[in-house]
């Protein structure tokens, strides 16, 4: 469980600025290097849209870090809104009993 504040930075923000922006590249170079439509790529750049553990394997192989990588910046990105997000005075809580 996440317990900051502040909201973990989005990985298409990540991607954007740390990658595509200091690398020097074009959405349309990236798209096509990776093999994904224009408008997939930003979507995920604008924020609309996360990152599948497809793209995750695409993004490690191109930029040469881990899927892992990838996979972890967008689960804590979806855990911390969900913790913002659930109310947990209305969950009934179970347990198991040993016997």
């Amino acid at each position: 469980m996440l317990k900051r504040n502040l909201p973990p930075v989005h990985p298409g923000e990540i991607l954007r600025e740390e990658y595509i922006k200091e690398l020097g590249l074009t959405i349309t170079e990236v798209a096509a290097g990776l093999g994904v439509a224009r408008g997939n790529l930003s979507a995920i750049l604008n924020e609309r849209a996360g990152i599948s553990p497809e793209m995750a394997v695409k993004l490690s192989e191109a930029f040469g870090n881990t899927t892992l990588f990838w996979i972890n910046l967008q689960k804590n990105y979806e855990i911390w809104h969900a913790e913002k997000k659930v109310n947990r005075q209305n969950i009934k809580h179970f347990s198991l009993s040993l016997s």
